[in-house]
């Protein structure tokens, strides 16, 4: 069974920065299990998969604008403090839901001066190109109810 839209696949994965450094992997864990082509994984590393079938292992780069989106140095803004009212110990690292005009989006704190507080609304990962090894281990088809949902159900999946 090849990889399509509306194909439930697994994977196992390991995603590296450009100097070698690994961001983020599935190894110890049960294999990441999606949706495909319902937005579930950043579209740089959908569109490799496309087409594949289980026990295909590839290398896929991702450039940033296939990924998180470039750096956009117009996403790191100063706030009162008094925004962040009831955290008594506001630091540099921490990860906030702010809202919008675009939505929701997290927010991490990058410097505490004060009574001002500099946040930055871009992904941690925006700006890079990602590397990743990816394994798969499994395409099967989705249920009437995990396509509705947008979403995968069970192992490696979501839960309600």
């Amino acid at each position: 069974m090849k990889i399509q839209k509306d194909k439930v696949v697994s994977i196992e994965y390991t995603l590296r920065d450009d100097k070698g450094v690994v961001l983020d992997s599935s190894e110890g864990h049960e294999p990441l299990a999606y949706l495909h082509g319902n937005g579930n994984l950043i579209p740089g590393l959908e569109t490799q998969l496309e087409g594949r079938a289980a026990n295909e292992s590839l290398k896929v780069s991702v450039a940033p604008a296939d990924g998180y989106g470039e750096f956009d140095a117009a996403q790191i803004v100063s706030v009162p403090r008094g925004q962040f009212a009831g955290v008594a110990d506001l630091a540099v690292g921490m990860q906030f839901t702010a809202s919008g005009p675009e939505g929701q989006r997290i927010v991490t704190v990058t410097k505490v001066e004060g009574e001002n507080v500099t946040v930055d609304g871009n992904h941690p990962l925006a700006g890079q190109t990602l590397n990743f090894d990816v394994k798969i281990v499994e395409v099967r088809e989705a249920t009437e109810e995990e396509i509705s949902h947008g979403h995968v159900h069970g192992a490696g999946g979501h839960h309600h």
